[in-house]
């Protein structure tokens, strides 16, 4: 069911390539399908969302505003949840808000030795388009994890959509949304949704960012659009990576890995460990506990495609290994997590602990489960408000300085043939040496 690998096998490296997410298996296909719903929407706009709507979920409606759904109509949602759900929708808002505003950006200046005033404006996007899946599965966390970053940012409108097959629509979904500060939301999904944000059309105002996670339709429309606008990353399938001593309740371990095998059949689940019989033990649990699990198909496949059980020769190999693979997310089980933590050098989420479930990251631990995949930790970062503000350059050059930096500018600009640049340097400073009587 699950791979057996060890590290210091001389077919490791094949081994483990062979667990590499496969590529969209018609992926030109994709391309040219996303690239003919972009153009159609930048072309007929609201006629063409509708027209794909109807199409892929349903969903018919006349006009835009049919698929718009009511602001009174969140908080009806959030006022109408039972009471155990509001409250824990709550307190997983307030926590990831709380964690956000500790992100915040602030302006700041400075007077260097010639009076040149230097700094940085840190302002907020004007406007966010939150992309939130429906249809098989909805996931109110996305939408809290999307938009309360940018609504702590202070962004001016956050636009949601979501496809709704059929006009279903879920509850703590909309909830969520009240709860997050979202502006509007529409009901479509898909590349057309994608393309309706970035393009802009009668109805919908076009964004300056798109975030959040969709289907192989959704993450090739936003790779496409980015550009036009922002994006937040292209993501891929769920990736969870366990270091283990050996000491932790094989059957907590299990289910770590199952928690994120039961995304999709594409998702990753590996576990390092140089205990071998801590292995054989988790290879237990999960034949035990696997036909107890709900969506025990897909994780099944995901253990089956793309996990793997890995014998290494101690902890320091198991980090090394985790480095070269770079997890979504990453738990160090293990008795002494922070000796460890220095030499981790590329995770998008890291648990400490043996307590430290992944699953807590996903809901209401506080940071951002909107992390990167493939890889893509090695030089991605976890979304934040800092995703959500932008950063302006101030130069404020003063008399002295215009004297100072027109030497070096003028110098560096004659270098690179750029006269132009060099004059414009200099008329200022010449001005400045004239009117101090230069000899």
């Amino acid at each position: 069911m699950i791979a057996r690998l060890d590290t210091r096998a001389a077919d490791f490296d094949a081994a483990l390539a062979a667990l590499a997410p496969a590529g969209e298996a018609d992926s030109a296909t994709v391309q040219a399908r996303v690239a003919a719903i972009l153009a159609d929407v930048e072309v007929r706009g609201d006629a063409a969302v509708l027209d794909y709507t109807a199409r892929f979920d349903s969903l018919t409606a006349d006009s835009i505003a049919g698929l718009t759904v009511p602001a009174g109509r969140l908080q009806a949602a959030l006022d109408g949840l039972p009471a155990t759900q509001r409250a824990a929708l709550a307190v997983a808002a307030a926590r990831i808000r709380t964690y956000h505003e500790r992100q915040l950006g602030t302006s700041w200046q400075y007077t260097d030795e010639h009076g040149n005033v230097l700094g940085q404006q840190v302002t907020p996007l004007g406007s966010v388009g939150v992309y939130v899946p429906g249809g098989k599965a909805s996931y109110p966390s996305s939408v809290l994890m999307n938009a309360l970053p940018a609504h702590v940012a202070g962004v001016d409108e956050i636009t949601m959509v979501v496809p709704a097959p059929g006009g279903e629509l879920n509850e703590l979904v909309l909830a969520a949304a009240a709860l997050a500060g979202v502006s509007r939301v529409y009901t479509i999904g898909g590349a057309q949704a994608v393309a309706a944000l970035a393009y802009g059309t009668a109805s919908i105002a076009a964004v300056d960012k798109i975030v959040g996670p969709g289907n192989a339709y959704v993450a090739e429309a936003k790779r496409q659009v980015f550009g036009r606008v922002g994006i937040d990353m292209v993501a891929g399938p769920s990736e969870i990576l366990i270091i283990c001593d050996g000491a932790t309740d094989p059957a907590w371990i299990a289910m770590d890995l199952f928690s994120q095998a039961e995304h999709d059949e594409n998702a990753q689940a590996l576990l390092l460990s140089p205990d071998a019989a801590f292995l054989d033990a988790v290879a237990a649990a999960i034949e035990e506990l696997l036909p107890q699990q709900e969506r025990r198909d897909i994780i099944a496949a995901s253990l089956a495609r793309r996990g793997a059980l890995v014998l290494t020769a101690d902890l320091d190999d198991a980090v090394r290994l985790s480095n070269r693979v770079a997890p979504e997310h990453l738990e160090l089980s293990v008795a002494d997590p922070e000796a460890l933590l220095p030499a981790i050098r590329a995770a998008g989420a890291i648990f400490l602990g043996r307590y430290s479930a992944e699953a807590l990251g996903d809901y209401c631990a506080g940071p951002n489960h909107v992390l990167p995949t493939a890889g893509s930790a090695r030089f991605f970062s976890p979304l934040g408000v800092y995703d959500f503000q932008k950063r302006s350059s101030i130069i404020n050059v003063s008399p002295a300085g215009a004297r100072v930096l027109g030497d070096v500018a003028s110098t560096l600009a004659r270098g690179e043939s750029l006269t132009a640049h060099a004059r414009s340097a200099e008329y200022r400073r010449d001005a400045v040496l004239e009117g101090e009587g230069s000899p």
